[in-house]
Formats: structure tokens, C-alpha cells, sequence
């Protein structure tokens, strides 16, 4: 599909209930003219009003969190990993530590609250806040796991709604799922408010059903209360008194995240983003401030998810309403709304106009709200495209995955008529992972790659593309000095290409600059995607250890995990999780410079890198250049997480069934080639690790080096054997 660059960048800062539902609308039906970023901490938002059902047992952690991998893949949108340091109002840009900025015409800053700390003395690792969402579970269990097995008190500090319902059902999974904690008996549970009452805003009736509901499971409730002091053994308050604690929750009120006041907008007194009616800011009319983050100047209605969730629509048509040069209509809260309380035991105290009910028809209705409001965003279906030629032929995978097979580009390089040259020391005649050329008395390695971004996000792309690109120069033995960049960028208007070239540049030259090289020049085109790879020269430091020179008793050993590729090919077809989408980008950013300090330190006989034609194809090579017989363990070999889940939904790279052809080329015996288990011997990968043969007393000795070097995947996957016949591969079963 070819895809076009809008004129308008329309950037949403943080995935809250409001920028969510943006999101949402845009996968429905995208705005022309117009491409649409999302930037999150995480690769997933959880939602609040699940998380304490997921205590209580009521849900699994995926039924709260909605996967921004998936989902902005499926709309088309973009999305952004990392973390914003400020924001320039003047030029119109966010402003990123590492990255470049990022320009917008529109801009949405929905990154909630945080609970307040402000008068507290708090301990290093004393608390759990309840904030950010996304880990807090993690955290909790690891808090608890930490303590004696007999927990004596957990306090919850923070008397809202929220630590309410966190009380309810922490007790109620305590009951259930006393092995989730591991904690012999149930802890007693505390709730310190600094007010007198509780529930943020509740009706008198409710706050009593509250209250008797506490009172009937035991929790302690202890109001109008100051927290002074968190140590990792007690909780100080402000008469003196001290709660021996075994684990302490900070679920206290929201006060604004330290970012908004880098971001050189108009603040409310708290903190939060001054904003219109309209939900711009006072300061820019270009910048929306939705939810927790934004305050409407002159209306007191108070912080609340709900209010945040009918934002959502009028954000959404204010954004429209903009672009298309027509005025922003005005946000009207509602003046109440139904309030629910999960109880954790499937009943649900209920609120509603200052009247209280409860029971388990009110759980009922809580759940059915909540799963049908999730449901509307763990919609993970790509967008329905309009037919369009070639529309018949499967989408063809990126990245590496996307190279022409290794039996295509050997048949025509077996039809040509290479002209010999004296200055070319390895090149086609013996084909290596680069060529090795004389230059006035002295060789330079000289390699060149390139592929279609797998990634929209051209920061991204760029880094991993060169460090694709300078790998065949390390596994030489030459260190790279200098690259001529090739790229290709998507039709549409120059801002937009500016802003994409912009990226893949400063991705590429962050990596570059740690190795001490530069960029000389290079060439760029439009065309249907982006597309972007490197001419690199380096010059040798030490002796190229070629695919030709692998010896009986040699040890095979893998510097990474496998798996890219058909995770690559799930992150396009919108079935990458989340969870699998952080050790994918992790692993392909890891630079395989390392490869000249092993040559270096180690007897290596032979290394290459693990690229396009997967680890078969690769091995295979290296096997018939020494006319050697290796035997591979399928059960040492590092599988990226996610890859057998691709492979169980029927999701492989598109260059995979060519990779098996390898197959007619090398003799593999031992396993069902065919087979989902024999997957990954076939994937491509993009920005690989490393393969080497090294003598058999060195092994464990290098592999525990890679190890300390960051590569902790890396191990001994196979040897090499005596063969008196063909090359040959065994794998063992």
C-alpha cells in the first residue's frame, strides 16, 4: 500500500481516557491530509477503573490494558516509546532527551496526574505508589514477595475512591489467592485519609455504606490523619503515632506531573494546564490540555475519569473543527454521574443523584460498563483499506523480511560475468558478508544494506537500519569510518518529509557517533514507503575471520535471540502484543561492534552475522565455504518472547518459505522442516546477532563475555564435526 505524508501532524501526548478515544476515532475514520503520533512511556495504557477488579481476581491483567502496539498500528498512527523533556510553543515542537523534536500542527497533552507526596518524608523504596498503572502490580508483588511470609499490615494511604476500592479488593485477593502474595494469613489492612471524610465527593448515605462495609471485613480506617514520615518499617503521622507497616500503597490525591511545568504553558494554581472552555490552553490555541493534565479556568467541577472520558468526543471534533479553520466548541460537564464502588466480592455499592445502593446488580452493571468501554479499544483489527492493484498478493513483510530470497539472488549471480580486478581482495567470486578492496597499497571493507522501515517511527528505523547496515563491516574485521546514506522517502507534502528525514538522521547518526564514524553523503527519492539503508567503508584492525574458515571441534555459538521476523510480521498485521514489542526494538538496537574485540581476544576460526536468510540459510553458507557438517540443538536456541505465539497463528515472515529452500542446497537432516517447531531456523532477522565457530576451550569463556557486554541471550548453540562428503546440517531432536 502506498502511503502518503499529510500536512498536518496531529501528536497525542499520553494515551489517556480523552486522547484514547482520538485515537479510536481516527483507526474509524482518519482525518486527510492528516497523519496522527501517539508518545507513551509505556507500549500499553492500563485502565484505571479495571485495575482493582484485576486485584480481586475478577479479571486477568490483559483485560485492563489496551495494547498501544496493536492499536496504532491498526489505525495508522504512529507511536512514539519514549520520553518528553519539554515543549517549544513558539515553534510548535516536543521536545524529546535523545530525539530529535517532533513538530505538530495540533497538539493533545493527556498524561494524567500523580498522587502528591508534598510534607512527606519518604523513604527510598518505603512505598508502592499506585501510579504509573502500568507496573503497579509488578510492583506490588514484588513488595510483598520481599516481606516474611507472615505480613502483619499493609497500609493504604489516601482516602479516595480509588484506595477505597484497592482495599476491598487487595483483601478480597488475599482471601482468594493467598499463593499470589505468598503470605501465610491475611494482613491487616489500613487506610490513612487526611481527611475526615472519604470518597472524594460521595453523598453522606454513601460514605456510611462505606464505611460499614470497612468496618464488617476488618479494614482499619483512620481519618483525618497526616502521613509526616515513610520508613521501610513503619508510617510516622502527624500526631506521632507510628503504624508498623509491612507494605505501604501511596494512593493519595492527584497533584500535576513534573512535566507540565516544562512545557511553557499557562498553569492553574496546582500546576495543571490552564485551559478554555474549548480545552485549549490559555497559552496556545494549537495545544488541547484534556483530562487530569488541563484545568477549565473559572469551573470548579474536580478531577475525574469520567469527566475525562466525555472529553473525548468533543476533543475529537474540536480537532477536526481546527484543521479545517472553523471555532472550537466548548466542553459542558455533566453535573453528576453514577458512581460505583467494587467491593471485590461481586457486589458494587452504587450512587446515583446523591442516592446509595448496593448489592450485586450493581456489580453487575459496573462490569458491563467497564468491559463494554474496553472492548471499544482492544478492537486490534486493521482499518479496511480500499482495493487497490496487487491488493491479491500477500502483504509483503519489512525490514530484512522483506530482501529477495537467497535462491533468487543466487541464480543471478550465478548468470553473471563478474569481471576480475586486482584490487578486490573478497568479493563475488566468494561471496562474504562484505567486500575487502585495495585503495593505494592499503584494503578497505566496503558493504552496503538497506530495507523498508518495519517501524513507523523513523528515529527508530534509522538506528536500526544502521546498525544493520555497519554489522558485515564488524564480522570483517574493518571498523567503519564512513557511510553514504540511500533512502526513500513516502510521497506528500515537504514538512512532513522534513520531519521523516529529519528522524532517520538523527537515528542514524546517535549510533554512528558511538563508533566513531560519519556520514559523507548519500541519495534520497520519493517512493511508496520509507525505505532507507547505508554504503559503509571501514578499514581493518584486525584479520577478517571469513565464512570460509570454521574447523572440526569448532563450538557454534549465537550472540541473540531469533524471532524478528515473524514478530515483524505481526507488528504489521496488528497481532504484535505490547508485552513482545520493547525486546524486539531492545534487541535490534544492540550494535554488533563487539564482534572486533572477540576476533581480538578469542581464537575465533569463522563469524558472520544473522540476517535476511536466517540462521539455516546463514550456517549454510559458512558450512559450504568450509565444506564442513555442523550438528545445531534446537533446544539451545535464544527465541525471542512472542515468536511461538506468532508461529501458532499461523504469522511468518514473507521470506521465510523461501529461506527453506536452503534446505535443496545444504543436506538438514534431523527435524520436520516443515514443521512450526523448525520456524525459527528459517526466520529472517533484521539487525541479528552474531554466528562464530571458536575453539572448544574458548566457548564458555567468550560466551560469558558476550554475556557482560550486554548479550545476555548468548549461547552455544551447536559444533562443527569431521566430514569427509557434502557440507551438511544435523539437527538434533
Amino acid at each position: 500500500m502506498q502511503k502518503q505524508l499529510g500536512r498536518n501532524t496531529v501528536v497525542l501526548l499520553g494515551i489517556g481516557h480523552t486522547n484514547a478515544h482520538v485515537l479510536r476515532m481516527w483507526k474509524m475514520k482518519p482525518i486527510e491530509n492528516a497523519q496522527l503520533v501517539c508518545i507513551s512511556n509505556f507500549p500499553q495504557v492500563t485502565y484505571s477503573g479495571m485495575l482493582p477488579g484485576v486485584l480481586a481476581g475478577q479479571y486477568d491483567e490483559q483485560a485492563m490494558e489496551i495494547d498501544l502496539v496493536r492499536l496504532t498500528q491498526s489505525a495508522g498512527a504512529r507511536l512514539i516509546v519514549d520520553r518528553v523533556v519539554g515543549h517549544d510553543p513558539v515553534k510548535k515542537e516536543i521536545l524529546f532527551e535523545h530525539r530529535p523534536p517532533l513538530a505538530y500542527d495540533l497538539l493533545s497533552i493527556g498524561i494524567g496526574s500523580v498522587p502528591t507526596t508534598e510534607g512527606v518524608d519518604l523513604e527510598p523504596g518505603s512505598c508502592t505508589p499506585i501510579k504509573p498503572m502500568q507496573t503497579f502490580l509488578d510492583r506490588l508483588r514484588q513488595a510483598l514477595q520481599g516481606k516474611p511470609r507472615v505480613a502483619q499490615r499493609i497500609v493504604i494511604v489516601g482516602g479516595g475512591l480509588g484506595s477505597l476500592e484497592i482495599a476491598f479488593c487487595l483483601q478480597e485477593r488475599f482471601r482468594l489467592f493467598p499463593e499470589w502474595a505468598g503470605l501465610d494469613e491475611l494482613p491487616q489492612i489500613t487506610i490513612v485519609s487526611r481527611s475526615e471524610s472519604i470518597g472524594s465527593g460521595i453523598a453522606n448515605s454513601t460514605e456510611k455504606r462505606v464505611r460499614r462495609c470497612l468496618q464488617a471485613r476488618g479494614i482499619e480506617l483512620l481519618t483525618d490523619v497526616e502521613v509526616h514520615e515513610v520508613s521501610r518499617e513503619f508510617v510516622t503521622l502527624g500526631d506521632g503515632q507510628k503504624l508498623d507497616s509491612d507494605v505501604v500503597i501511596w494512593a493519595t490525591g492527584a497533584t500535576a506531573p513534573d512535566l507540565l511545568s516544562d512545557l511553557r504553558l499557562e498553569l492553574d494554581e496546582d500546576g495543571f494546564i490552564a485551559t478554555l472552555p474549548t480545552l485549549q490552553s490559555r497559552s496556545s490555541e494549537q495545544v488541547f490540555a484534556v483530562g487530569d493534565s488541563g484545568t477549565v479556568i473559572g469551573n470548579s467541577t474536580r478531577k475525574a475519569g469520567v469527566y475525562a472520558v466525555r472529553q473525548g468526543p468533543v476533543l475529537w471534533e474540536n480537532i477536526q473543527r481546527l484543521l479545517a479553520g472553523r471555532p472550537a466548541k466548548p466542553f459542558v460537564p455533566q453535573r453528576d454521574f453514577l458512581k460505583l464502588i467494587n467491593l471485590g466480592d461481586d457486589q458494587a455499592i452504587a450512587e446515583y443523584k446523591g442516592v446509595s445502593f448496593q448489592g450485586g446488580l450493581f456489580w453487575r452493571l459496573k462490569n458491563h460498563i467497564d468491559v463494554k468501554f474496553m472492548k471499544m479499544y482492544q478492537d486490534y483489527r486493521p482499518m479496511v483499506m480500499s482495493a487497490e492493484a496487487g491488493a491479491d498478493l500477500p502483504m509483503k513483510c519489512l525490514g530484512c523480511g522483506g530482501k529477495v530470497g537467497s535462491e533468487t539472488l543466487t541464480s543471478i549471480l550465478d548468470e553473471l560475468d563478474v569481471p576480475p580486478h586486482p584490487d578486490v581482495i573478497v568479493g563475488l567470486e566468494n561471496p562474504d558478508d562484505a567486500a575487502i578492496i585495495k585503495t593505494h597499497g592499503d584494503q578497505v571493507t566496503v558493504t552496503t544494506d538497506f530495507f523498508a522501515a518495519p517501524f513507523d517511527d523513523p528515529y527508530l528505523v534509522g538506528r536500526i537500519a544502521l546498525l544493520n547496515s555497519v554489522s558485515d563491516c564488524f564480522v570483517m574485521g574493518a571498523r567503519p569510518t564512513t557511510t553514504l546514506a540511500m533512502v526513500q522517502l513516502p510521497l506528500g507534502h515537504p514538512r512532513a518529509q522534513r520531519q521523516v528525514m529529519r528522524e532517520l538522521m538523527a537515528g542514524s547518526l546517535e549510533e554512528l557517533r558511538k563508533m566513531d564514524a560519519t556520514i559523507v553523503g548519500g541519495h534520497t527519492i520519493e517512493g511508496p514507503r520509507v525505505t532507507i539503508g547505508f554504503t559503509v567503508m571501514g578499514y581493518q584492525v584486525c584479520e577478517a575471520k571469513t565464512k570460509g574458515m570454521l574447523r572440526a571441534g569448532d563450538q557454534l555459538i549465537l550472540s541473540k535471540s531469533l524471532g524478528t521476523g515473524a514478530l515483524l510480521a505481526g507488528l504489521m498485521q496488528s497481532e504484535l502484543s505490547a508485552e513482545y514489542y520493547l525486546p524486539l526494538v531492545e534487541s535490534m538496537v544492540m550494535s554488533n561492534a563487539v564482534a572486533l574485540e572477540l576476533i581480538e581476544r578469542f581464537p575465533v576460526s569463522a563469524l558472520t552475522d544473522v540476517t535476511g536468510f536466517g540462521l539455516a540459510g546463514h550456517l549454510a553458507e559458512m558450512l559450504r565455504a568450509s565444506n564442513a557438517r555442523a550438528v545445531l540443538n534446537p533446544d539451545r536456541l535464544p527465541i525471542l518472547p512472542g515468536f511461538r505465539q506468532m508461529v501458532d497463528q499461523g504469522i511468518q515472515s514473507t521470506l521465510a518459505p523461501d529461506n527453506r529452500a536452503v534446505a535443496s542446497k545444504i543436506a538438514i537432516s534431523g527435524a520436520d522442516l516443515e514443521s512450526a517447531e523448525s520456524a525459527i531456523l528459517f526466520d529472517p532477522q533484521t539487525s541479528g546477532g552474531l554466528l562464530l565457530g571458536v575453539r572448544p576451550e574458548s566457548a564458555d569463556e567468550l560466551v560469558q563475555f558476550l554475556v557482560d557486554q550486554g548479550f545476555a541471550d548468548s549461547t552455544v548453540i551447536g559444533s562443527v564435526i569431521e566430514t569427509s562428503g557434502e557440507p551438511a546440517l544435523q539437527v538434533e531432536v
